[in-house]
């Protein structure tokens, strides 16, 4: 479908492509790829709003990119995405349509069960429930935009973890890192799944989008056998770049072709990763590429919507 591979990076993907005009939000933008997809958006001519905990460490990117010729501005609001009192208050300060909504920020295999005041296993909760939580706030300003995009960060992760409906907090099975997170990034696919079905009659499109390995904040919860065993760090506790690691940059790059690119125009419903749509596959614990059968069930995309839906304010 592209002519991009694994090592594109997102000035290539955006070569000759004008943003201007065009309003976006990206969650978790003030580090990691997260810079990245900001930084190629606005210096592409978008208005870039970063969402995160942390505004004022934002400051920089903006500051770069405000003399930048022809790029965005770079804004900054907080936003708690485990909060779901911070999202509403989010979306009540949102004026105006929405172009882009890239969920980008997000945890990983946090050590031990963590639960928010309401009742949600935190994975589950800031992954999925908060960016569900702040597209449905934004579902108006997207529509309002007439060809809007909401992009979801997912991971290989979830290829081994399907939604476990019957105890999606681990109250009951214990509670296990990876679980945790690869069922959280199944979530996200199914709620890009659930908002292309959902919403395309408002012109809104959306995809999921696994980034690949790559150094950044999203690690600090691994110890360091993990890292080893990934071939990421040495006996020393330094950093090794393994060859199947990507820049932030080369990170970054397939959400900016899903936010931005006039080459997967009116996509909608699917899994990219690499920069390309990836096949179906049966899933399980032997990693590959692809995208899980579990994560694009239609069923499974309407139970977790319900599931979700309630609490949101």
């Amino acid at each position: 479908m592209t002519e991009f591979d694994p090592r594109t990076t997102p000035d290539r993907i955006l070569a000759g492509v004008d943003l201007t005009g065009r309003r976006m939000i990206v969650t978790g933008g003030a580090s990691g790829i997260g810079v990245e997809t900001v930084r190629a958006l606005a210096a592409a001519g978008a208005e870039v709003t970063v969402a995160t905990r942390r505004p004022a460490d934002a400051k920089p990117l903006a500051d770069e990119l405000a003399a930048v010729p022809g790029a965005g501005r770079v804004l900054a609001r907080p936003l708690d995405l485990a909060d779901l009192d911070s999202v509403a208050a989010f979306v009540a300060g949102w004026d105006g349509p929405l172009d882009v909504l890239v969920a980008n920020a997000g945890v990983m295999a946090l050590p031990e069960r963590r639960l928010t005041p309401a009742g949600w296993e935190l994975h589950l909760a800031t992954n999925f429930l908060g960016h569900f939580a702040l597209a449905y706030g934004l579902h108006r300003a997207l529509a309002a935009s007439g060809a809007a995009r909401v992009v979801t960060l997912s991971s290989g992760a979830h290829l081994a973890h399907p939604v476990d409906f019957a105890d999606p907090h681990f109250a009951r099975r214990a509670y296990e890192p990876w679980s945790a997170y690869g069922q959280s990034k199944s979530a996200d696919v199914l709620l890009a799944v659930a908002i292309a079905k959902r919403w395309a009659a408002d012109g809104i499109v959306a995809n999921a989008v696994a980034p690949g390995s790559i150094h950044t904040k999203l690690q600090r919860y691994l110890p360091a056998e993990t890292m080893r065993a990934f071939g990421a760090m040495d006996e020393a506790g330094e950093l090794l770049v393994p060859a199947h690691f990507k820049t932030p940059a080369e990170g970054a790059a397939t959400s900016v072709l899903l936010a931005a690119s006039p080459t997967v125009a009116g996509v909608t419903g699917r899994y990219f990763e690499d920069n390309r749509e990836s096949p179906v596959v049966p899933g399980g614990g032997d990693p590959t590429p692809g995208v899980a059968a579990h994560a694009l069930d239609p069923v499974s995309a309407d139970r977790l919507w319900d599931l979700g839906l309630p609490l949101i304010p």
